[in-house]
């Protein structure tokens, strides 16, 4: 219960009301290729957030319209890995047992599931595929078993008021379905990974193991391109870098929140650009910038 409420404090405050801002203070590292990267990019019709958070101090590192709501694309899973390691945790049976796909799940784009011939497969495993490569299908199959009610609830019970699971994958999006997979602010997705990085979200088991499925995670595509590391292999210190992220990527959406640490200092982060993704020259400048902001927090933590 203690757990709760402290976990209940911050999100409090990570929803209060401030003034946004929109460039370094001097007492704080100076991110000026982030200020000027995403800037460019939102003088170009972009909507951009970012935020950057010191995992010890606390100390908000960076803000760019970071309470603004933008689409995340499969950022949002983050939320359904919390629920399913939750039930893990308490021994609940519908996070055990082996799970089979069936065509009402089918989905292509990320995953690997759908090449496999496995026709079934533990929830932990299903997981592990969705940390690992964002896959699709393991969403699917484990949003039926466990429910997209239980993960908005979870998600509620978290504090987090901007940032939502809201569907399951689709191929194609209808009138009547979500328009977006998730949604999300920076300030509560770089608050949700510092909290996870502390073993604060439900229990200290809870959180490592959502981090050991993150740390999976093969997308180094955007921030985590600066980072240096090898995409299939990242989850040990390398030169003294650690990162666990997630990733989304829709058209005209580049979304990505993670902690990383130094040799120094630890911090947690997220960037997301919705933007018109009209022409490949215009997808590159926006990762060229989501690259420049992993340079800032790259150069921060060490």
């Amino acid at each position: 219960m203690t757990d709760v409420v402290r976990t209940r404090e911050r999100s409090q405050r990570i929803r209060a009301p401030r003034e946004p801002r929109h460039r370094a203070s001097e007492r704080e590292p100076n991110f000026a290729r982030t200020f000027e990267a995403l800037g460019k990019l939102a003088f170009a019709g972009a909507q951009v957030s970012a935020n950057v958070v010191d995992l010890h101090s606390g100390r908000v590192l960076l803000a760019i319209d970071d309470r603004i709501v933008l689409p995340t694309a499969s950022v949002g899973k983050v939320l359904l890995l919390i629920e399913v390691s939750a039930r893990l945790t308490a021994r609940d049976m519908s996070a055990y047992g082996i799970l089979d796909k069936t065509p009402r799940d089918a989905v292509g784009d990320s995953g690997v599931w759908q090449h496999l011939q496995a026709p079934a497969l533990p929830v932990a495993d299903l997981a592990t595929l969705v940390g690992a490569t964002s896959d699709n299908l393991a969403t699917n199959v484990l949003l039926r078993q466990v429910g997209l009610d239980a993960v908005r609830a979870r998600t509620e019970a978290l504090g987090l008021a901007r940032t939502a699971l809201l569907d399951l994958a689709r191929d194609s999006r209808g009138p009547d379905d979500a328009p977006q997979l998730s949604v999300g602010s920076a300030a509560e997705l770089s608050w949700l990974f510092g909290a996870l990085a502390r073993n604060e979200i439900v229990d200290a088991v809870t959180s490592q193991r959502v981090m050991s499925w993150l740390s999976l995670g093969t997308d180094l595509s955007m921030v985590a391109s600066a980072f240096g590391l090898d995409p299939l292999a990242h989850r040990s210190p390398d030169h003294a870098t650690l990162l666990v992220n997630k990733t989304g990527t829709d058209v005209g959406v580049r979304s990505e929140a993670g902690a990383l640490r130094g040799g120094r200092r630890a911090v947690s982060y997220a960037v997301t650009v919705q933007f018109d993704d009209h022409s490949l020259g215009a997808r590159l400048r926006v990762l060229d910038a989501m690259r420049s902001a992993g340079m800032d927090i790259l150069e921060y933590v060490h």
